[in-house]
């Protein structure tokens, strides 16, 4: 094989450099961007496993940066996700073995993840050409949305095989959080000119007075979803704290984040994320087997509180208006009862929804549009009872088997899997305020975690076929494709 391989590298190694000396003449940016693309195509294909650790690693610092900004019509972190499934995609067809048979098999919790997918995308898209409603490019975009997450599940569930691979990606997603926190707390206070770096690629739709207020929405753009990544971060931090990692600077570093990403989500200045927080600290907890530990938690986040007071504050001086009521609560119910509900609810609309996309324009906002400001309306409003049904699937097959899988914290993928249970449990109560299910950045870390569980121990061992039937022929399955160890 490497007598075939070595010298088609070598060949592309020549032409890439004939390329970038004479793209030095012409673009210094798109030389130094086609190195990189060579270099990541190198590695991938010799180590598979770095894909998952590059899409989440980078995605919390690329999914900001709006579409056509760096890459035309994509976000970064969408354009390194299509980067990354092809070069697993065409190592996959050049390793395959003629005379084999593909198997694809989908566990319960994978079939729910599709469910979604086709819930939120063909479904609707079907029922807006049944009833003559017209489709507009900003539906095909949403409707791609889960199908995009369900890309980043199968670009790490293809990737990673071993423990002490999954265990790289979680301290990847933890190191990812804890820069993504650090700069939202000193956005939020103002502070070493943070404010004025995001200006430079992550106000999103270009709408500077965004970052003028006291919010931490770091290089994900969007408050919310920053929370969301840290809560989830968190997770994964305590969970592998809990393992009593021997490094004592592996230990100072967990410690680290887990308070960066606790004083982030208050930074963040989202009523929604401090209540998902506040559920995961009990997740954890319960998921620990150790409920007594909660005792802890109010000094705990009364200190984070504290410390990420400016964006807290800004948020409270909201109840002092006349109303007694925060502004945004009551744009958010404006918004909700004169844009999107009266649709929702109008003729046979909540059977399958109204359309994928879940925003209006509205040429007086700052952005040009408003979005649903409500997770289970967003359900309805995009894919209909089937949406709402394949969400509810998804919570119900996936808690009792993270759940179990969380007893003793055993492996890493355990870890992966105390994280999930924490996030999607989040999930489940912030859903009541935003569609926390389909934020960037958290939602590409949630398929991640999901994918991680089901990789194996060395010492867990499953059924397998009888010779006489594996005699019948041979099954070729990814893993196949992609084995560990050194044969990479």
């Amino acid at each position: 094989m490497d007598r075939v391989v070595l010298p088609g590298l070598a060949l592309s190694a020549a032409l890439v450099a004939v390329l970038t000396g004479a793209l030095l003449a012409v673009s210094p940016v798109a030389a130094v961007g086609l190195v990189a693309v060579a270099g990541v195509v190198v590695v991938v294909w010799r180590r598979p496993a770095t894909a998952a650790y590059l899409i989440i690693g980078l995605t919390p610092t690329l999914a900001g940066i709006d579409r056509g900004r760096l890459i035309p019509a994509l976000r970064p972190n969408e354009g390194l996700a299509v980067l990354l499934a092809g070069i697993l995609v065409v190592r996959f067809l050049f390793r395959y073995r003629p005379g084999t048979r593909l198997r694809i098999q989908l566990n319960p919790i994978e079939v729910t993840l599709v469910a979604l997918a086709v819930t939120s995308s063909v479904l609707p898209l079907a029922w807006m050409h049944l009833v003559g409603r017209p489709i507009i490019a900003d539906d095909i975009s949403y409707a791609l949305v889960m199908w995009k997450f369900l890309g980043v599940y199968g670009i790490v569930r293809a990737a990673v095989h071993t423990q002490a691979e999954v265990r790289r990606c979680l301290l990847a997603a933890v190191a990812a959080a804890g820069l993504l926190g650090t700069l939202g707390i000193l956005q939020s206070l103002d502070m070493l000119g943070v404010r004025s770096l995001l200006l430079t690629y992550w106000a999103p739709f270009g709408y500077a007075d965004a970052l003028s207020i006291p919010r931490g929405s770091s290089t994900l753009a969007l408050p919310a979803a920053t929370a969301d990544v840290l809560i989830f971060s968190l997770a994964i931090a305590v969970g592998l704290l809990w393992k009593r990692p021997h490094n004592l600077y592996l230990t100072l570093f967990l410690a680290g984040a887990s308070v960066v990403c606790v004083v982030g989500v208050f930074a963040a200045g989202e009523f929604s994320c401090a209540l998902g927080l506040v559920v995961a600290i009990v997740c954890l907890t319960a998921g620990l087997r150790r409920l007594d530990l909660l005792r802890y938690a109010p000094v705990g986040l009364g200190v984070a509180l504290i410390a990420a007071w400016p964006a807290v504050s800004h948020r409270l001086v909201g109840f002092q208006s006349a109303s007694g009521w925060p502004n945004s609560w009551i744009v958010r119910w404006y918004n909700l009862s004169t844009y999107f509900w009266p649709d929702l609810f109008s003729g046979q609309n909540v059977l399958f929804g109204v359309r994928p996309s879940a925003r209006v324009v509205v040429p007086t906002q700052g952005t040009g549009y408003v979005w649903i400001e409500s997770g289970y309306t967003w359900l309805l409003w995009g894919g209909g009872i089937p949406l709402f049904a394949a969400f509810v699937a998804l919570v119900w097959v996936s808690l009792p088997r993270l759940w179990r899988q969380t007893e003793g914290l055993r492996d890493e993928s355990s870890v992966a899997a105390l994280a999930a249970f924490t996030a999607i449990t989040a999930i489940v109560a912030m859903m009541i305020f935003d569609p926390h299910l389909t934020y960037r950045g958290a939602a590409d870390l949630l398929f991640s975690l999901l994918a991680l569980t089901f990789v194996k121990s060395p010492d867990i061992t499953e059924s397998t076929e009888s010779p006489t039937k594996a005699s019948r022929g041979r099954m070729m399955e990814l893993s196949d494709v992609l084995p560990t160890g050194a044969a990479r």
